[in-house]
């Protein structure tokens, strides 16, 4: 199943921290990486006082069930540090499962397509350098989307093929 994911960090050096983020899905059982776009600094969104985020999109194609795969991607949140103390709040490692085919789900724990996907530059913009023309389901177009996000603002810092260099 093709699936998209999400990283960002804002803590502990978030270069780094997205880049390992990175490598740590294409360690996942029955995962192949298939691609990272480039990394991107944005401000932050909700609680607007803390230090700006580094994020990616990825792709990978697994055959580990989406709630699995979900649950692998907190344990990688976790063995970077991640602590939940303050809902959206600085952290060093945040990875959302954002897309798994065309699923959708509304579950505890797991929303698919991502709730807010479709209205976050920092999500789209990276997404959309990998995946152009694709569709979110019951959102629309990524292009489309990516319309309603000009106000956002986001600043590519690499190439795509940077990302998953040590």
């Amino acid at each position: 199943m093709r699936a998209y994911v999400a990283l960002g960090s804002n803590l502990d050096d978030p270069v780094a921290q997205v880049r390992a983020g990175a490598q740590a899905l294409g360690k996942l059982a029955g995962t192949q990486l298939l691609c990272c776009s480039s990394l991107y600094r944005t401000a932050p969104v909700g609680i607007t006082n803390q230090p700006d985020f580094i994020n990616a999109v990825c792709a990978i194609d697994t055959s580990t069930p989406a709630g699995a795969l979900m649950q692998a991607l907190l344990d990688i949140e976790r063995a970077h540090g991640r602590q939940r103390a303050i809902p959206g709040g600085p952290r060093t490692l945040d990875l959302d499962l954002l897309l798994y085919g065309e699923f959708t789900c509304h579950e505890p724990g797991l929303t698919l397509p991502h709730p807010r996907l479709h209205e976050r530059a920092f999500v789209l913009y990276p997404l959309a350098e990998i995946a152009p023309g694709l569709n979110i389901p019951g959102h629309g177009r990524i292009e489309t989307l990516l319309a309603g996000c000009t106000g956002q603002a986001i600043e590519r810092l690499e190439p795509s093929n940077e990302i998953s260099k040590p």
